[in-house]
């Protein structure tokens, strides 16, 4: 996968950038965390210029955004209810539990999609809440691009000062998608046993 990012960025330029971001956040095995601080090393190497290359990674991953986010309108709060009263008996959820997870979104959406896409492991996924909940595309598409912009920044600078060394990033930062992901799980199944212990009690 390496050698494929950087002859799509060596032979596209600013628009490989945005095309890999893009198809980073559909999906999320092809790191961001090798992407942007390649681009920050080209950048070191004099071949492309900073502020473009973050321009253009933070458009590709905020289009990347969309469907994601489409998706979570278009199933929906009562699509979702009615799979919750259908099929949730087997993790213990209802559709009350989804009014309750909505109000808390409704409450820290913005706060939650700006936080989100500064975090490896859940920068993609927040944006089908932020759909489901039908929050405002102006407000997710502000903070969102805040949030990206920032993220995008800090990977492309820190290719930028690592040089040929820009892979150290991805090493890094890489175990810590993982982390945070066994981490919501973890943090998912001890809510569905604590709710069941509070129904049994």
């Amino acid at each position: 996968m390496d050698n494929w990012i950087t002859n799509t960025m060596e032979g596209m330029g600013y628009l490989g950038i945005g095309l890999l971001m893009f198809l980073e956040n559909l999906f999320p095995p092809i790191p961001s965390e090798l992407i942007m601080p390649l681009a920050g090393f080209t950048v070191a190497q004099g071949k492309m210029n900073f502020q473009y290359a973050v321009l253009a990674g933070t458009l590709g991953t905020m289009l990347g955004a969309f469907p994601w986010y489409y998706l979570g309108r278009v199933m929906g709060e009562a699509r979702l209810k009615i799979l919750a009263d259908r099929y949730g008996k087997w993790l213990d959820i209802s559709s009350q539990d989804i009014d309750k997870a909505n109000r808390w979104f409704y409450r820290h959406g913005t706060k939650a999609v700006f936080i989100c896409r500064l975090v490896p492991g859940v920068r993609t996924l927040i944006s089908l809440p932020a759909g489901m909940s039908n929050m405002s595309l102006g407000l997710f598409l502000v903070y969102s691009t805040i949030g990206t912009a920032l993220w995008v920044s800090f990977l492309t600078y820190a290719g930028y000062l690592l040089g040929d060394n820009y892979a150290l990033v991805d090493e890094y930062l890489g175990p810590v998608s993982k982390v945070v992901l066994v981490g919501l799980l973890i943090a998912f199944g001890f809510w569905v046993w604590r709710r069941k212990q509070t129904r049994t009690t």
